[in-house]
């Protein structure tokens, strides 16, 4: 069974850092690219950043590029996203997610707040 957890979430003030984790088990981790979603209350659902299965191609929205950075760890079944400089607006739930044979499986989501 596919399983993904997203941890490190929390509340930071502007301009601040946070590293979120989502550690994978149930398929062949580095064969998969990964991607990192956000969905902020009352928006839908956007993506934030995928990475390939090797780690060497990244691709990241308009709004976060320069500011996040997606990584991965294949011996640790484990994908990554460092998130600095961080705004308000990137307040959200933010989610891991991929695409494998058993089909499109998501995280529960670890809530990132950015308040003063």
């Amino acid at each position: 069974q596919v399983q993904l957890a997203e941890s490190g979430g929390g509340v930071v003030q502007p301009g601040g850092s946070l590293r979120l984790s989502c550690a994978a088990s149930g398929f062949v981790f580095s064969d998969y690219p990964m991607s990192w979603f956000r969905q902020a209350p009352g928006q839908e659902r956007e993506l934030v950043a995928t990475i390939l299965s090797t780690g060497l191609v990244t691709n990241y929205a308009l709004s976060v590029k320069g500011r996040f950075t997606i990584s991965r760890d294949n011996a640790k079944n484990t994908l990554y996203l460092q998130i600095n400089s961080l705004r308000p607006e990137d307040t959200a739930v933010y989610y891991c997610t991929t695409l494998s044979p058993a089909g499109r499986t998501w995280g529960q989501g670890t809530q990132v707040t950015v308040s003063s």
